[in-house]
């Protein structure tokens, strides 16, 4: 055997070493697809269960976005006509004052010309009773006289 036999023969078994761990490597490299394989079919799987469960979340999510648009319009017409409420009692209490300052001022007015009134009732009550007195003492005074005249 001369030296280009060994040397063959050295990379006859250096080849041979080669295809052992190749075919190892690849072997391995194949369970791992395979594995890698199953790993993204569940994945995919499971991206479909959670896109369908994304799908239903996001109706219902428009569901309420809906419904809650409708009852911040709802709140919001309410809302003026609550302000057109609260502005017609602001008027009706503007309007109860006036009227209260229009009562307060007949009332004094009233009262002044009661007043006014009360002193010309004593006035004339008092003219009254001077000429009542009069009277009584003209009366008196024909009633001496007759009995004067009488007497006389």
């Amino acid at each position: 055997m001369n030296l280009l036999h060994i040397s063959i023969l050295i990379i006859a078994v250096a080849f041979a070493v080669l295809v052992y761990f190749l075919a190892k490597t690849l072997t391995s490299m194949s369970k791992t697809l395979t594995s890698v394989t199953k790993t993204l079919n569940e994945v995919t799987e499971t991206t479909s269960s959670l896109e369908k469960q994304l799908q239903g979340i996001t109706r219902e999510t428009e569901e309420l976005l809906h419904r809650t648009n409708e009852l911040a319009e709802d709140i919001q017409k309410k809302s003026e006509e609550l302000n057109k409420v609260v502005h017609a009692v602001g008027e009706v209490g503007d309007t109860v004052a006036t009227f209260n300052g229009k009562v307060k001022n007949v009332s004094n007015t009233v009262s002044s010309q009661l007043e006014v009134s009360a002193a010309k009732v004593v006035q004339v009550t008092e003219v009254v009773n001077m000429v009542l007195d009069k009277v009584a003492e003209m009366r008196n005074n024909r009633a001496f006289k007759k009995a004067v005249r009488e007497e006389g």
